[in-house]
């Protein structure tokens, strides 16, 4: 009896969640709404002669009224600039363009196919986990293809395909921001903690690169595989306990035409890198800085080397495997690619004006001043205050999927509050990341958590949103305890997270 009660709680829970969820605005439409709210702020406080003033300079600054004839003014004649100048626009697109090649081509597909049925049966699990995590270089092929063929691994073993599947599934989402290459991520949340880490300090937020994770998410890859093997094996497949659905699979292995395909691609990206490396290492190379190599061209170049070093092998792949046939495929492909980021050029154009008009009003200035200032009155600093920023980050997750949407809303208020507090913005980029990734698996707002149900329900009829999050749940919080304790471990360490990025902001 009381089973049930806590059982019919949980539920109530997640129905409740489900419903506000599902009641809340399309991300589009959240973004207007910000938008008329900052421009009634702006009134407001302006009205009010809200001031504080700047550590930084010393000045005193003031919001500014965009509702007066200076604001309206400048809200018509900014609205294309805005758009066109939201920072992660171009950088998601470009990158898009190669890794789209990679991804329709077959190469992405293959590789993730290759990785989990290449491994022996002691290692499958973590294949499973580590194959999803690496899924994220190609944005969201992960989810349509390794988690419904991690079921398909596991019941051609004898397993309970449930267990392989929630195991990809895991790495595929929870493990979203960890990665050994930059992925779209990368330069698409970077530009968002650049542009807010801007309006403290414009010299400071220069020196930013989008490479400011990296070193903790490379070791973050290999943490989250073991993790993530150890739940599944241990915890998600004995309460699974035994299959004993009708549901036969066979594995489907790489053809030897995709074999040489991914050969072909391989040698494709070991000359890309090599001939890269002739622009960075020779002293003559066009994108060298011999005085700071952290300083060089090739550290802002980063996206075009994304774009080039996922679409030269992603070619070569196609055309050997004849999904590329002439520049007409390569082509339609690339469009196929823009077509599909259709509704994030609209989401740029709203988003864009959210953050613009945010920037314009000072507004974020003065909270993160007085958002500082009141926190460090109370003593709420730290590590403390580290931990409750990644549970706000993480309870948000729960209601707006889209990782890019939530950090354009919370970068203008938290990277410069944060600032304040002497903490980096390269610092809180990566709290939030953690917070983000590890609470996906769990929400049922996330855009791939239905499809994820539908792939279970091959198996289980009975599967539903409850039994995949209380599935899930034990991932969500391994994770979230253990890449928290890593973030810990590394902020007593002292060493940088990424290229030339610590954890304190001396401004």
């Amino acid at each position: 009896m009381e089973q049930q009660e806590k059982k019919g709680l949980t539920m109530r829970i997640l129905d409740w969640i489900e419903r506000v969820g599902n009641k809340l605005p399309h991300p589009v439409t959240l973004f207007a709404i910000f938008a008329l709210m900052v421009v009634a702020a702006s009134w407001i406080f302006s009205t009010l002669n809200v001031e504080v003033e700047d550590p930084a300079t010393g000045e005193t600054l003031q919001v500014v009224n965009l509702l007066s004839s200076d604001g309206i003014q400048y809200m018509f004649e900014s609205m294309v600039e805005n758009f066109v100048g939201f920072a992660p626009l171009g950088t998601v697109l470009v990158t898009m363009l190669g890794i789209g090649i990679a991804e329709r081509s077959g190469l992405i597909s293959a590789m993730l196919r290759g990785l989990v049925t290449s491994v022996p049966r002691s290692l499958m699990t973590a294949a499973l986990v580590f194959g999803g995590i690496m899924s994220s270089m190609a944005a969201d092929a992960g989810y349509v293809v390794l988690t419904p063929l991690g079921a398909v691994l596991f019941a051609g073993l004898g397993r309970h395909p449930l267990a392989g599947l929630a195991a990809a599934f895991a790495g595929v989402s929870a493990g979203f921001s960890a990665n050994l290459l930059l992925t779209s991520l990368d330069p698409l949340l970077g530009d968002l903690t650049i542009q807010a880490a801007a309006t403290i300090d414009p010299a400071y937020a220069d020196t930013i690169l989008y490479t400011m994770n990296y070193y903790f998410m490379i070791v973050s890859v290999f943490v989250l595989t073991i993790v993530g093997t150890l739940v599944t094996d241990k915890i998600v497949e004995p309460r699974l306990g035994e299959y004993k659905g009708g549901v036969k699979e066979e594995v489907n292995y790489l053809s030897p035409l995709e074999k040489k395909g991914m050969i072909g691609a391989l040698i494709a990206f070991i000359v890309t890198i090599g001939l890269l490396s002739l622009l960075v290492v020779p002293s003559w190379g066009p994108l060298r800085n011999p005085d700071d190599f952290l300083a060089s061209p090739f550290f802002h170049s980063l996206v075009p080397v994304i774009l080039i070093m996922f679409f030269v092998p992603g070619y070569v792949y196609g055309k050997i495997t004849n999904e590329i046939k002439n520049d007409k495929d390569v082509a339609n492909q690339m469009s196929d690619t823009m077509a599909s980021m259709g509704i994030y050029i609209v989401l740029a154009f709203t988003a864009g004006q959210f953050v613009a008009y945010f920037n314009h009003t000072n507004l974020g200035k003065v909270i993160a001043v007085s958002g500082a200032e009141f926190l460090d009155s109370i003593g709420f600093t730290g590590i403390g205050l580290i931990i409750a920023f990644m549970f706000v980050a993480g309870f948000i997750n729960l209601f707006i999927g889209s990782s890019s949407a939530k950090w354009a809303i919370m970068a203008p208020v938290f990277v410069p509050l944060m600032m304040q507090l002497g903490y980096s913005p390269e610092l809180t980029t990566l709290a939030y990341r953690i917070a983000d990734s590890t609470t996906n698996i769990i929400s049922p707002l996330m855009p791939y958590f239905a499809i994820v149900i539908a792939f279970a329900q091959k198996y289980d009829k009975k599967v539903g949103i409850g039994t995949l999050i209380s599935t899930m749940l034990p991932y969500s919080i391994a994770f979230f305890a253990i890449w928290t304790l890593m973030l810990l471990i590394w902020m007593l360490t002292g060493a940088p997270i990424g290229p030339g990025a610590g954890f304190e902001y001396n401004g």
